[in-house]
């Protein structure tokens, strides 16, 4: 695929003679036409097919109990020739990477449906492509083909309740070898799609070597119908709803073949890492989907209603909320695709996909909260969107890492620079 953003920055310059004045360098923000093409399709599919299914769900945030709309959705998604846009072709996707993924998402955004029905929403994106980086070709047969396929759900089990788990190496689940077998003991939580999940990736400590840190731990596949594996509760959250839910999880005495371990043994975070990056990124252009759809209604709300003897779109102070809120989305659209960009030509992006999780996650909360502020009464009605969306929001700040734990990343990037001499523009996106 073409890059978008700063393509001509990475080709050879190109030669001239003496007399000819040098080309300038260009940075050229077109959609590539095979991808536009592509998103013409996509959108066409939410205008559709996702927006009309919303109403016939039995509750706007329990899709497991409409999960009929949602295998319809996804037959209309392969009818379009758009679903699995993620996966490679012989996985049967388009083979779309991060950056045209970066543009599909920010479609999809505008409805919770729209990524399930590409079956392209967390946790079971992620972890697709946690099977593609580190498992084997048995691995994946057995547990990517049927997600792949849309037959089956997943969870990812890193979150514990008892220890910070901004701090990964606090994770106290353990794995110990025992014959042919690991045997996991310990619990979990917030594990996202966990009820009904037919199984599960999970995070366990297998290494008790101090000095290792983050290498004692690995990644397991646990089948959730193993003995052992128990859902304990669903302790229910504000927001961010997901099918199956955010249960804790117990492990007794889990025993599963030593073949279920992903990558090598003390591989964990740094598979984890791969994924986590990418689902980062996912969660900030579904973001972007979700705030430019409340700004679309905003501006519509403050064109149809009346204050004073005025449209609401002529108080000056109204207006500042649509301009403040255009302001957040173009800074997020370019940091999104920036990094998404990075991701797909493999350069560094640790730094980037901080500030991307960070400024998005917040900016899609300042979007809201100016939504509800000019929707008024209607802002806060628990059946108009608005509402719903706002609650989500916050959640936004926390999973995949806190704010403030990104803050630290970012930081420790730029004191280091300065320790060694060095700009700091390096850590502020490292452009032109």
């Amino acid at each position: 695929m073409r890059a978008i953003l700063a393509r001509s920055l990475m080709e050879d310059p190109v030669t001239t003679t003496a007399a000819a004045a040098p080309a300038a360098p260009t940075i050229d923000f077109r959609v590539p036409p095979e991808l536009a093409e592509l998103l013409e399709r996509v959108r066409a599919y939410i205008a559709e097919d996702v927006i009309p299914a919303e109403a016939e769900l039995a509750h706007p945030t329990d899709v497991l109990a409409s999960w009929d709309v949602v295998e319809r959705l996804r037959e209309r998604a392969r009818e379009r020739g758009i679903y699995t846009p993620h996966l490679p072709q012989d996985w049967g996707g388009l083979g779309v990477g991060p950056l045209g993924m970066a543009l599909i998402s920010q479609e999809c955004g505008v409805s919770m449906l729209a990524s399930l029905g590409l079956n392209a929403m967390a946790p079971d994106e992620g972890n697709m492509h946690t099977l593609l980086i580190a498992g084997t070709r048995e691995q994946q047969e057995r547990w990517l083909r049927p997600l792949a396929e849309g037959r089956v759900r997943s969870c990812f089990a890193m979150t514990e309740p008892d220890v910070a788990s901004s701090d990964p190496t606090n994770l106290r689940t353990t794995a110990v070898r025992d014959g042919d077998s690991w045997v996991l003991n310990g619990r979990k939580w917030f594990i996202t799609g966990a009820e009904g999940a037919a199984f599960a990736i999970v995070v366990a400590k297998t290494g008790d070597d101090d000095r290792r840190g983050h290498r004692n731990y690995s990644l397991i596949v646990v089948p959730t119908d193993t003995p052992g594996w128990r859902v304990v509760r669903d302790p229910g959250i504000v927001g961010a709803h997901y099918a199956g839910g955010h249960p804790e999880i117990e492990l007794r005495d889990v025993r599963v073949p030593l073949e279920n371990l992903l990558g090598g043994e003390g591989e964990g975070f740094v598979i984890a890492q791969k994924r986590l990056a990418g689902g980062r990124l996912a969660h900030a252009m579904r973001w972007i989907g979700v705030a430019q759809r409340a700004l679309d209604l905003t501006a519509r709300r403050l064109l149809e209603r009346e204050a004073f003897g005025r449209q609401l779109a002529q108080h000056q102070a109204l207006q500042f909320f649509l301009a403040d809120s255009a302001m957040d989305l173009y800074a997020s659209r370019l940091m999104v695709l920036h990094c998404a960009w990075k991701l797909e030509h493999g350069l560094p992006h640790r730094q980037e996909v901080a500030m991307v999780k960070t400024f998005v996650s917040e900016a899609l909360g300042r979007v809201l909260d100016r939504a509800v502020q000019a929707f008024g009464s209607h802002g806060i009605a628990t059946d108009e969107p608005i509402a719903q969306w706002y609650v989500d929001a916050r959640a936004a700040r926390i999973y995949d890492g806190a704010s403030e734990v990104h803050r630290m990343t970012i930081a420790r990037e730029l004191l280091k620079l300065a320790a060694a001499g060095e700009s700091t523009k390096r850590g502020c996106g490292d452009l032109a």
